[in-house]
């Protein structure tokens, strides 16, 4: 059980620092590599910005909960 969380928080941990790093800051980002800086700024925020948001929040929940788990499996 403790390698299947271990190999889930490595996975997640990866993930996050994909995520963030595709994330559109305040002059771009790596977002604007990819097509991120296409979407007009009239709306707001684009749709894949926000969609990227939202798998941003999911993955870090994941990734919360794995790091609690892996806390609780290994105090006792």
């Amino acid at each position: 059980m403790e390698l299947l969380f271990t190999i889930i928080l490595m996975i997640t941990s990866l993930l996050m620092i994909v995520l963030v790093l595709l994330h559109k800051g305040r002059g771009g980002g790596l977002s604007d590599m990819f097509g991120g800086g296409v979407s007009s700024s009239l709306g707001g925020s684009s749709v894949a910005e926000r969609n990227l948001d939202r798998l941003t929040v999911g993955i870090g929940g994941i990734w919360f909960a794995t790091v609690i788990a892996l806390g609780l499996l290994l105090a006792y």
